[in-house]
């Protein structure tokens, strides 16, 4: 029973941890059209375009996501190994992950001018994104909490995991198993040994084999 509900807590760990890397994915690829928007407008030197300050936002959003996909693989050998190490370094990533968030959301919601908090962005994509969000407020919304459900369902699963420790069953090796399936084998060829011994003295001192020996010799 005990092996049946580590196997499931392993497979919904990686479930759950999947949604965490498809998040650093899309993160990842949203960076990758941010950089080439960013360097086709170096190429073309727009005039609201200032080559001054550095495009903060495009590589903070694609280190969060490179940082996502981190989390992820860790979570998968975590929870593939249960390793304690593995899963206590887990928990923590993915705890102040969860404390970033609700940090930004804190100043987001509670502070008016939330982004005077921020360096300017020279590329317009923070802006851009912004607008996403009002004009599609109901699907934000809803992705935001399936990740935040998904992180802490990861931080749950991954504190279990690391209580019930690895299934030392399998890796369990001791050498008195081992040793009477050889001993039969080893009796059984000694008996043999001795048998065909035992035999071919008792050929060897047969009368009838005397016999034909003496005849053999008494002719030569």
């Amino acid at each position: 029973m005990a092996e049946w509900a580590r196997a499931c807590l392993q497979s919904t760990l990686k479930i759950v941890n999947s949604v965490i890397g498809l998040v650093g994915m899309a993160m990842i690829l949203y960076s990758l059209w941010m950089v080439r928007a960013w360097f086709r407008e170096m190429s073309e030197l727009s005039p609201g375009f200032s080559g001054s300050n550095p495009p903060w936002f495009i590589f903070t959003f694609l280190g969060l996501g490179i940082f996502l996909c981190v989390i992820t693989c860790s979570g998968h050998i975590a929870a593939e190994t249960i390793n304690g190490h593995c899963l206590s370094c887990y928990t923590a990533f993915v705890f102040l992950l969860l404390v970033l968030e609700a940090a930004i959301t804190a100043d987001i919601f509670l502070n008016r001018n939330w982004e005077e908090d921020f360096p300017p962005d020279p590329t317009g994509r923070l802006h851009e994104l912004k607008d996403f969000f009002r004009s599609n407020f109901e699907l934000c919304k809803l992705i935001s909490m399936l990740v935040v459900v998904a992180q802490a369902l990861s931080i749950f699963l991954a504190m279990v995991l690391r209580a019930l420790g690895p299934d030392h069953v399998y890796y369990y090796d001791s050498d008195d198993d081992s040793v009477p399936a050889r001993l039969p084998l080893l009796r059984n060829e000694t008996q043999n040994t001795s048998y065909v011994a035992n035999t071919g003295l008792f050929l060897k001192n047969h009368p009838w084999i005397v016999r034909i020996h003496d005849k053999i010799r008494s002719k030569s």
